[in-house]
Formats: C-alpha cells, structure tokens, sequence
C-alpha cells in the first residue's frame, strides 16, 4: 500500500489544522480508502425517528450518495471516538445524546472501517457543519433501502439492519463470581464486591467481543447488572455504567427479579453464575447461563 495526501485544493472540512489521519491508503490494486489509521461512522438510531443518513456532496468519493456520517480517524484514536468525534463535525451529532451499541469491523487488511451503532438517548436535530454535506435526515429503516446509498454502507447495511433488533444484556450473580476467585474474599467481601464492580465498569465501557456473546457484528457493549447481597451491599462505588441492585432479601431472587425486568426490552439476556439451581430459574425465563470462568476471561 501507499499513502497518498490529498490533492492540493481539494476541499475538506475547513476547521482546524488537518490531522495525519486526513490521507488516502492506496493499494497495490489502486483501490483507496480514506483514513490513514483507518475510518469510522456513526449510525444512529432513534426509536422513533430511524437512522441519520448523510446525503454526500458531488465531489467527495462515491458522492451524491447516502451513507453515515463519519471519517478517518486520528493516530491513537478508537474507533467509538472517532465516530463520536466526525459525526460531532459532520453532523452535530451531541456525544452525550447517544449509547454504543454495537460496533462492526470491515478490515481489508491494510485499512478497516468500523460501524459504530448507537441508540439515541436525548433527542437532537443533526446540523450542517462542514461542506460534505448535501443533507441530513432521519429515515425510517423500512426506507434505508429506497435511497442511492454509498457502495460500502449498501454492502453493510443488510447484517447491520439484521442486528438492530438484538439488544444484550449481562446479569452477574457477584457473590458467585467473587467466590470463584481466592482473593480474601471471605475476610472482606466489599472490598472484593469493590474490585469486581470496578473491572465490570471497565468491561461494560470496552465491550465484549461479539463471539463471546453469539452474536454477529464484531463487538458490543450490553448492558450490565451487578447483583449484590449481605456484606457486600455495604460497596460505595460509582459504578456507570453498570447498574447495581442490592438484593434486600435472596441474592437469587432478586437476580429473578432482575431477569425478569430485562426480558421485555432485552435479548439476549446472559446470566452469569455456576449455582445450578439459579441456572435452572433463569433459563426456565428464556436467559442463557454462562459460568463464572467466561466472564472473567472477558474482564480486563
């Protein structure tokens, strides 16, 4: 591959000073991609509204086209940030006003694209920013298909619409994890409550590997409970975005409970424990159970 600058003159985005990224990768073949440490784009999604499409200017590659707002990202960058960041740029788009999702990877080898999905959270109306842009819209899924769309996002957009209904979530009997692991536990379980709660933070905020769930696409970020009981409830943590439940009676019953309230809205729901009898009540509720050993070979 080579690394090409952009033509002189060739109109970019005109705030602030252009960074490294801001080059083409050229391969042997002569295909380019944008991004000298790759690219990423934003597809948003409004539960009422529908995805924010992009209409690309003429002049830009494959222009005159609909595809997300998005581009290349900075040296050092993830790939969640740099679609928060261009899609800021591009499209207004407020870094608090929507949750990743899911992420989805295209890698060629000497240049990968990642498709970070998000639910909108706080409402927003995307804004004009930059001259790549003809129009912004919210379209309804059913229509993303009617539109003249960018080749990579039309080659994309069937396994991403197909993942748009999949919503994970990950419920973790704590007592049970933290006994698995012979950290003194049983001479201070808040303080080992504390140190599990803070790696799932970690975990909830880095994701987890899409194979590791079942799923397709290539990484997601599901949402998180953390079940506590007895001493441990005494943990004074903050923990976002992990939501903490401290049993007032049977730790397992308020992972039932908790079971329970995720099923309307979420699935795959994954509970995490090795007490079979707690296995049983879960399953029998549609939850799938992975031991503890899985989730602390997904814990950073």
């Amino acid at each position: 591959m080579t690394i090409q600058p952009p033509a002189p003159g060739e109109p970019r985005r005109p705030h602030g000073p252009r960074d490294p990224g801001d080059a083409w990768v050229v391969a042997p073949t002569g295909e380019k991609y944008w991004g000298r440490f790759g690219a990423a784009g934003l597809l948003a999604l409004d539960a009422d509204r529908g995805v924010l499409l992009q209409h690309r200017v003429a002049w830009s590659h494959f222009g005159d086209t609909w595809a997300l707002p998005g581009g290349a990202r900075h040296e050092g960058e993830s790939a969640r940030d740099g679609a928060l960041r261009e899609s800021g740029e591009e499209a207004g788009v407020p870094v608090d006003a929507v949750q990743a999702r899911f992420e989805s990877v295209l890698d060629v080898g000497i240049w990968s694209y990642t498709t970070v999905v998000a639910d909108v959270t706080a409402p927003f109306e995307p804004v004009i920013s930059d001259p790549e842009s003809v129009a912004l819209a919210w379209v309804p899924v059913d229509d993303v298909d009617d539109l003249p769309l960018h080749p990579g996002f039309a080659a994309s957009w069937p396994s991403l619409r197909a993942a748009l209904d999949v919503r994970p979530a990950v419920a973790v009997d704590v007592a049970n994890v933290m006994g698995s692991v012979p950290d003194g536990w049983w001479k201070d379980r808040s303080g080992a409550a504390e140190r599990l709660l803070t790696r799932l933070s970690a975990l909830a905020v880095s994701g987890i590997d899409a194979t590791a769930l079942g799923l397709a696409a290539t990484r997601w970020f599901p949402s998180v409970t953390a079940v506590l009981e007895g001493e441990a409830k005494a943990v004074d943590l903050r923990t976002d975005p992990v939501r903490v439940v401290r049993a007032p009676g049977s730790g397992d019953d308020a992972i039932v409970d908790a079971v329970r309230d995720l099923g309307p809205s979420w699935h795959p729901v994954v509970v995490v424990t090795s007490d079979r009898g707690l296995a049983a009540r879960v399953e029998a509720l549609g939850a799938t159970v992975h031991g503890t050993r899985w989730l602390l070979d997904q814990l950073p």
